[in-house]
């Protein structure tokens, strides 16, 4: 099934229902289903009068907003291929993307085809088409509107490429990542039941590709006014007065962009009745923020939600479902509980050989290597919708397990399963100590650092031959805020606690610890932070 039918089948179905409401350009547009159905067929004539056709590749670099998804509805109805490809990790990552999958088309912003004058791999790109006033030696995207609609659509089989991403691609040749519309439609499925959305709700959402979903689902999406290159410096107040103004019932958004709402609530004592459901991913959702979230949104099941890339989502929990016990596990050390795997995933825990590949094992020696519940190891994933490869498979050795006929995707998480399924996270394997005390996992330490009220991140890290547990505080490190947390997280673990103004998080979430510019920060601060 082609993706684009999803939308279609709202479009019949509920043509007159709000689809987008778009607040990206500071004043409210609302599209119905009916309209970016319409949209979509017409900008698809415009495509094929333009000579694309399936399984051609169009480059787009556009900001979230109306103009976006209607590009997709009329991508995906004709079988093209949509590439993604972030601008700010510069020139060359963007040659070397191109390189590794040439476009035959661009559709960007006229800001973004500036990036023409210094990228010669753009100037190659045959055909470009330009939004808003347009751009030198580019076809206007807005003739669409002169095009009649489209009736056809592309056939597509699950195997079908629809959507491609890459890697930053810091440590070499970036991977791209390939989502065919199989795994697009399997992953809608799984969203759907995990996140429970229907046509009655509206979602607030700073998460592009999950819009695809909910408007698969009938749900409308506001498209909130904030800057998503720094969820980290969102306007909590603004954003908490767009979530009243229209009415949300869901919100979803990384960690830190989630904080910044509960922070401008806590600030203003508000609370925020009409939320039903929040949901947070793409970094480590601690249970210290799940329930200051419940706090200011009382009638709201608040759920973390685990993924990849690769594979989102992996598992979920509901805070609700955290007992006594959990929290004190947690805080004790045992990592972070992510809760019970979706049933569209099966998990398995391998012992931990991140950086070696594994190649190809047999169902029994795989079985025989699969570690038993309680015992920490890597975490592996198959299912309908995990990636079982990278485009040219540039990666695939390091990341991919093949098992008979089956694919399984190395995460490059580390944990354990409990004895009752539950997945508990002990964070990156490649960010594990390991000395002559023996091996310790980030999460270990990390979650019952961020016990503390007064913790805003937490980060174990080796630095000069010790064990350092580097902070980032709400307030001053007093000496016996500082012994607290060294004997919550324990003494025997850990040598040093370090207080940094900030510590370094990567950049499409602001949430997850960049631990090698951590390391750097570390060399750089250490005559000036304040050690335990």
């Amino acid at each position: 099934m082609n993706l684009a039918e999803l939308l279609s089948q709202q479009a019949r179905h509920r043509p007159q229902a709000i689809a987008l409401l778009d607040l990206t350009r500071g004043r409210l547009r609302q599209v119905r289903f009916a309209q970016l159905d319409e949209w979509g067929r017409r900008g698809a004539s415009l495509l094929a009068r333009e000579g694309l056709q399936a399984g051609d590749v169009i480059l787009i670099f556009h900001p979230l907003g109306v103009e976006l998804y209607a590009a997709l509805a009329a991508v995906l109805r004709m079988g093209l291929v949509a590439m993604f490809v972030d601008p700010a990790q510069g020139t060359e990552h963007i040659a070397r993307c191109c390189q590794l999958l040439p476009p035959k088309a661009l559709l960007a912003t006229p800001k973004a085809h500036l990036l023409r004058l210094t990228t010669p791999a753009l100037r190659r790109i045959p055909v470009k088409f330009a939004t808003g006033l347009g751009a030198p030696g580019a076809i206007p995207w807005r003739r669409w509107r002169s095009c009649a609609p489209s009736s056809w659509m592309a056939p597509c089989s699950p195997d079908t490429p629809a959507l491609v991403t890459f890697t930053s691609g810091t440590t070499g040749q970036p991977k791209a990542t390939v989502r065919t519309h199989g795994i697009l439609l399997q992953q809608h499925l799984a969203l759907e039941r995990t996140l429970g959305l229907t046509p009655d709700d509206r979602v607030l959402t700073t998460l592009p590709l999950f819009v695809l979903s909910h408007l698969a689902a009938g749900a409308s999406t506001l498209l909130p006014r904030v800057n998503l290159r720094s969820p980290g410096r969102v306007d909590g107040p603004g954003l908490v007065a767009q979530m009243e103004r229209h009415r949300v019932t869901c919100l979803e958004g990384s960690p830190t962009l989630v904080d910044g709402v509960v922070r401008a609530c806590e600030a203003q004592g508000r609370i925020l009745p009409g939320l039903t459901r929040v949901f947070s991913g793409g970094a480590p959702v601690f249970p210290q923020l799940m329930a200051r979230v419940q706090a200011v949104a009382p009638q709201a099941t608040v759920t973390a939600v685990y993924g990849a890339t690769e594979a989102e989502p992996i598992a979920a929990i509901h805070y609700h479902e955290l007992d006594e016990d959990d929290i004190h596990q947690m805080q004790a050390g045992a990592g972070l509980l992510a809760g019970r795997p979706v049933p569209e995933i099966c998990v398995r825990i391998l012992p931990d050989r991140w950086g070696t590949p594994w190649g190809s094992l047999s169902p029994a020696e795989f079985e025989e290597l699969t570690l038993p519940p309680g015992v920490p190891g890597e975490i592996v994933v198959s299912g309908r919708y995990v990636l079982t490869g990278y485009l040219h498979g540039q990666g695939d050795a390091e990341t991919k397990i093949r098992v008979g006929e089956t694919i399984w995707h190395r995460t490059g998480d580390a944990g354990y399963l409990d004895h009752e399924g539950r997945l508990w996270l002990l964070g990156r394997c490649a960010a594990r100590v390991a000395d002559a005390r023996g091996v310790l996992y980030p999460l270990s330490v990390e979650a019952p650092a961020q016990a503390f009220p007064q913790v805003r991140r937490a980060a174990l890290v080796a630095h000069a031959g010790q064990r350092l547990l580097a902070l980032e505080l709400d307030g001053p490190p007093t000496p016996t805020l500082l012994q607290q947390i060294h004997a919550q997280v324990g003494r025997d673990r850990i040598d040093k606690i370090w207080v940094l103004p900030r510590l370094p998080v990567d950049r499409r979430h602001n949430a997850k610890i960049d631990y090698g510019e951590l390391r750097q920060l570390l060399i750089a601060n250490q005559k000036t932070a304040a050690p335990s």
